[in-house]
């Protein structure tokens, strides 16, 4: 199967997906299933792509894609113009797909008060210290919400400097847990962790996924970390049939 199904006890109707690297058209660097027109492949065969990922999810309709900034605004999928700039999307509307591109960086995906609101962010480090999970739950305006954890770089692939640390330990001091010191006097960030410790702040304890690396996976997933500018990305997508 060319896709996750998150394992993520979702409501009715709600359907949530995972697109892997294989079972596309790209080539190359960017071989197979790349979604992103923003990376240098093909644009026939990223539109091609997106068919086979529309397709072969079932989806409703395309995708609400977004032009990623590692920021925190989040729109209203339902009311969205174009591609616009930002780094989350909500909708309480059915036959809406919200979606994030990722290879390596956090994709979450929400449900909020069984089903009604749904949410996809993208959560680099920087969008994730600036507060791009806080904004997406605000703007969902929910009295409850679970959240699934998709494939990101993993704590032993995601070697960062002091100030990085020190961003996030300025910001709650309690993700100091999310670091390991190296013998080389660089830290190994567990982001899954860093995402937790946020979510539950934001008093959101259905948290589920995590557990992969991207990096670690070449023959699944893209890494930007791994292979350098010139690779793919993965979808990471929620939608109320």
């Amino acid at each position: 199967m060319n896709w996750i199904k998150p394992d993520w006890p979702l409501p009715a109707g709600v359907k949530a997906a995972v697109t892997l690297r294989t079972g596309g058209v790209s080539s190359a660097a960017y071989a197979s299933l790349n979604p992103a027109a923003h990376v240098a492949d093909q644009p026939e065969a990223v539109s091609a792509n997106r068919a086979i990922i529309k397709q072969m999810l079932g989806l409703p309709a395309e995708p609400v894609w977004l032009q990623q900034v590692h920021g925190t605004d989040v729109v209203r999928a339902d009311q969205v113009v174009d591609v616009p700039e930002a780094d989350a999307s909500f909708t309480d509307q059915a036959g809406v797909v919200c979606a994030v591109l990722t290879a390596d960086c956090l994709p979450v995906l929400f449900c909020g008060d069984d089903g009604r609101v749904l949410a996809a962010a993208h959560a680099g480090w920087r969008g994730l210290h600036a507060g791009v999970l806080d904004q997406t739950v605000n703007s969902m305006a929910c009295r409850q919400i679970s959240v699934f954890l998709g494939p990101a770089i993993g704590p032993d692939d995601f070697e960062v400097g002091d100030e990085v640390r020190e961003a996030f330990v300025s910001r709650a001091s309690h993700n100091a847990a999310a670091f390991v010191r190296q013998a080389s006097g660089t830290w190994l960030a567990d982001i899954y962790q860093l995402a937790r410790i946020n979510l539950q702040a934001l008093g959101i304890e259905q948290i589920y996924g995590g557990g992969w690396s991207t990096v670690a996976e070449p023959q699944r997933f893209y890494s930007y970390r791994r292979d350098g500018a010139a690779t793919g990305r993965m979808a990471s997508l929620i939608w109320r049939d």
